[in-house]
């Protein structure tokens, strides 16, 4: 499992026209899922989410969890994370779960999160076309791998 953590001062997903999620200052979680992932992968990052110190203390330094800062969170799936680029110019999806593997888990990972959090989750809709508007602030970008546990 791989996810994008970005963190914003705003952050919407519309799908139709229509606001689906929004959120003020906190965390845009992209989640792309492989076929080998499990529900353990799911918990490490939540709890690796929910823990990093990206935002700013008192002080200027970013010595904050999204909590600490009274931050929310967007969670969009986006299976694209597991482009792969190695042959051609056309990107493979191969690694990328099936929705019937990918959506429990992705629900799961939204629990979780959720957990964590002292906030409701946003999200955006498995499969759907999305059109996400962020400001990512500072920039901060962040990308971590369950595969990779760094």
């Amino acid at each position: 499992m791989r996810v994008v953590v970005q963190r914003v001062s705003e952050a919407s997903v519309e799908i139709g026209g229509m606001i689906k999620g929004r959120i003020g200052r906190g965390l845009l979680v992209l989640v792309g899922i492989e076929d080998c992932d499990t529900t353990e992968d799911a918990e490490w990052l939540c709890g690796k989410i929910a823990r990093l110190r990206i935002f700013d203390d008192a002080g200027g330094v970013m010595n904050l969890a999204v909590t600490d800062a009274g931050g929310e969170a967007l969670v969009i799936s986006q299976f694209t994370l597991h482009a792969s680029t190695k042959k051609g110019n056309r990107p493979s999806y191969i690694r990328a779960a099936r929705p019937e593997k990918a959506i429990p888990l992705y629900d799961h990972f939204l629990h979780i999160l959720q957990g964590y959090l002292e906030t409701p989750v946003q999200r955006g809709e498995f499969g759907a076309y999305m059109q996400v508007k962020l400001i990512n602030d500072g920039p901060v970008t962040i990308v971590i791998d369950s595969r990779n546990k760094e």
